[in-house]
């Protein structure tokens, strides 16, 4: 019995329970539905979803041992808002627009000024003069600012003129015209543009000229960027890289419409390699975007998967020089899409990626670094070294241009070890020094190794020495009197003489193959210049990679073989290296290294391998390509390298080679350029025996290419002693600091 009332008890109250939270249940629901209903829909109506493109990471940059070369940091930015800014409620902002209101105007200026007192410029590409009275500067504006501009008065209605670097004054619209009350054809003043802005952009009226101008050209820049795709996700940079003081006083002192964010910017590890590393700029120009795009065109059209490919816009960051352009598609990773919702008080309710960001790959070049570095300073060497010897004034005027470049290749599998060119400059401070790297009349942004070509001068004699083995027209021991002064056969006034014979009076008498391309006799080379004739040599050349494309993935001269007018006949000077042809000092090298290794000539080459950016894949990895192929035997090949081996051991630079480590063979060149100079080529390869390295040096107005021996062998002791710093090694995958 007592057992029974137990149970009832515990029933009753378990009813009881459930009886409360039905009501409370029902409570809330009411209070949901009937009391706050309406408000409770509004704010689930009001919810606001935005999509914002997540910019990847670049791809960094390392050297063959895995030493980072380029990567990236953060910087602090700041950029102009309109929609942040509250307007005034006694304002009335123009046409519904948040750039064109007087509160926006009011809260740029007001930034504008705090930016002039803490020293801060920026930029805006409003073709027309920073003070009044104003002026147009189409002549100083770029092809792309132009173009904008004429897009932008094309929008406003307000001209369609085609705006070029020599227009003075645009054209008014027909209605702009009607507006002023004007009947004939007549010009837009650049006062009268900016008083149609000051009134579109509700500029107000107790604004100075100066201050006009300073804040109509942000908002400008602001307006194009609602022309060309969403302003909210290509923003305004109006400041990069600020400090944390000016951080703390934007938002102390509340200034409506600045937003500080970050942004990637590539950071440069080294002083070294500045030509070959590049940089990365932003897209100005429509032709450069449309360039950019055709992999992403093309997939679309095609209907396959764009998302593989990044479809680029006017602003983004691409690469411009070097390796940064050559290898953008694997550097540019791809951008991620983040969704953003909002409530209506402007509070993040969530926040998702839609597409998740992919960082660029890891780019791993050939190149040794410390290598490099000792290959620049060998350079820098030589060069002011042959500066220094200007015997007067003009002399060392004309040598204030001078520069020259060095090429280091592998021979195994033509792999540029190195690649300097001086003057040089650092990727570092860029910036800072662009300035006076403009002024130097040396030309320090020109990349001598690659896109700067010279006569060969005598280095080009070991080519002809195996075109006329290979050809049948000497054989090893043929020997032929060298008596100083080749004549053209038939033309006593067309003669060729040698420069021992020029200097001394004295011959080389009877010498063979060898013996002529370790004394560099140019009588000897100037009959196997005309026995082989121009054609023959041409395919010789072009076999050795000499006026084509090297396959290096940078931009590259290719250079020019001779190429004989209507009856002209130039065979004789081209077999020792003058005429009209010329290469740059990286064919120079590859000729070298196709030389030593047998004839076979592979494509050069900068990339070692790329690898994803968290080292768990490799994506590409380079495989020598056999270019061409010179059919050389090895008797043919071991002449050469003897005459080459002789002038090192006993020829004219035995003794600057006598402190060189390894054994090698050398060609000497002096190319004639105008009367009074002449540019020092050298080429040579170590070890002798077994060689693993082909090196090419060129300095300008160097006088003989002996004077250049000093820096190849400093290069050359350079790689075969490296430093410890060189000796570094790591795991598969794993980046050195």
């Amino acid at each position: 019995m007592e057992h029974e009332k137990h149970f009832f008890r515990r029933a009753n109250l378990l009813i009881g329970a459930y009886l409360i939270c039905l009501v409370l249940f029902v409570g809330i629901l009411y209070d949901a539905q009937i009391v706050n209903g309406a408000e409770y829909l509004s704010q689930s109506t009001t919810q606001v979803t935005t999509t914002k493109t997540v910019e990847s990471s670049r791809g960094i940059i390392t050297d063959r041992n895995g030493k980072v070369l380029v990567s990236n940091r953060e910087i602090y930015t700041v950029t102009f808002q309109p929609a942040e800014v509250a307007d005034d409620p006694e304002i009335l902002p123009g046409e519904g627009n948040t750039i064109h209101s007087e509160s926006v105007a009011r809260a740029l200026l007001r930034l504008l000024r705090l930016f002039q007192t803490q020293g801060i410029s920026w930029g805006d590409g409003l073709p027309v003069s920073s003070a009044a009275p104003f002026s147009y500067t189409f002549s100083d504006a770029s092809a792309a600012q132009r173009t904008l501009f004429q897009s932008y008065l094309t929008d406003r209605g307000w001209s369609s003129t085609e705006i070029t670097k020599a227009t003075k004054l645009p054209l008014m619209s027909a209605e702009l015209q009607k507006r002023y009350g004007l009947e004939t054809s007549s010009a837009l003043s650049a006062e009268q543009l900016m008083e149609e802005m000051r009134k579109d952009f509700g500029i107000p009226a107790g604004f100075t000229d100066q201050e006009a101008r300073m804040v109509l050209g942000v908002l400008y820049e602001l307006e194009l960027r609602t022309l060309a795709r969403n302003a909210a996700t290509v923003p305004y940079m109006l400041a990069e890289g600020v400090s944390v003081e000016l951080i703390s006083i934007l938002r102390d002192g509340a200034f409506t419409g600045a937003v500080v964010g970050s942004k990637s910017v590539r950071q440069y590890h080294t002083d070294y390699a500045a030509h070959i590393l590049g940089r990365v700029g932003a897209i100005y120009d429509k032709e450069e975007r449309d360039k950019l795009n055709e992999p992403y065109n093309a997939a679309r059209e095609a209907g396959e998967d764009t998302s593989l490919y990044h479809h680029y816009q006017l602003d983004d960051q691409v690469g411009k020089s070097g390796v940064e352009l050559a290898f953008e598609s694997y550097l540019r990773g791809r951008d991620g899409t983040r969704v953003i919702t909002t409530n209506q008080d402007g509070k993040i309710t969530s926040e998702l990626y839609s597409i998740e960001p992919r960082p660029g790959g890891t780019v791993a070049l050939t190149i040794d670094i410390d290598f490099q570095a000792q290959v620049e300073a060998a350079l820098a060497s030589g060069v002011e070294q042959v500066k220094a010897g200007a015997e007067d004034e003009e002399e060392a005027q004309r040598m204030e241009r001078v520069g020259g470049a060095a090429v280091v290749l592998s021979v195994k599998d033509s792999e540029v070890l190195a690649a300097a060119t001086y003057p040089t400059y650092s990727q570092r401070t860029y910036v800072e020094d662009r300035e006076t790297l403009n002024e130097n009349p040396a030309s320090p942004f020109t990349n001598r190794a690659f896109n700067s070509a010279y006569a060969p001068g005598s280095t080009f004699k070991p080519l002809t020495a195996v075109a006329a083995l290979e050809s049948g027209i000497i054989t090893p021991a043929t020997r032929i009197n060298a008596t100083g002064t080749w004549y053209y056969p038939g033309d006593p006034n067309s003669l060729a003489r040698c420069w021992l014979y020029r200097s001394s009076r004295r011959t080389h008498g009877r010498i063979n193959v060898s013996d002529a391309i370790t004394v560099s006799c140019n009588y000897f080379f100037a009959e196997m210049g005309y026995q082989l004739g121009m054609d023959r040599l041409n395919e010789y050349a072009a076999s050795f990679g000499l006026g084509e494309h090297t396959g290096i993935e940078l931009g590259e001269r290719t250079g020019v073989r001779h190429e004989n007018q209507p009856g002209e006949d130039q065979s004789p000077w081209a077999g020792f290296g003058q005429a009209s042809q010329e290469y740059t000092p990286l064919q120079l090298a590859g000729y070298i290294a196709t030389l030593v290794r047998g004839g076979e000539r592979l494509d050069v080459h900068l990339l070692k391998n790329i690898s994803a950016y968290d080292g768990s894949s490799t994506i590409y990895e380079h495989q020598p390509e056999a270019l061409s192929q010179v059919e050389m035997s090895e008797s043919t090949l071991a002449a050469v390298k003897k005459g080459m081996g002789d002038l090192v051991t006993e020829g004219s630079i035995a003794s600057d080679f006598a402190d060189c480590i390894v054994t090698a063979g050398a060609k000497t060149g002096s190319a004639q350029v105008g009367e009074l100079n002449a540019n020092g080529v050298f080429v040579c390869f170590a070890p002798f025996d077994e060689p693993e390295i082909a090196v090419a040096v060129v300095i300008e107005q160097g006088r003989s290419g002996s004077a250049l021996a000093a820096t190849a062998v400093e290069i050359l002791n350079a790689y075969f002693t490296p430093s410890d710093a060189g000796l570094i090694t790591a795991p598969e995958g794993v980046l050195l600091p």
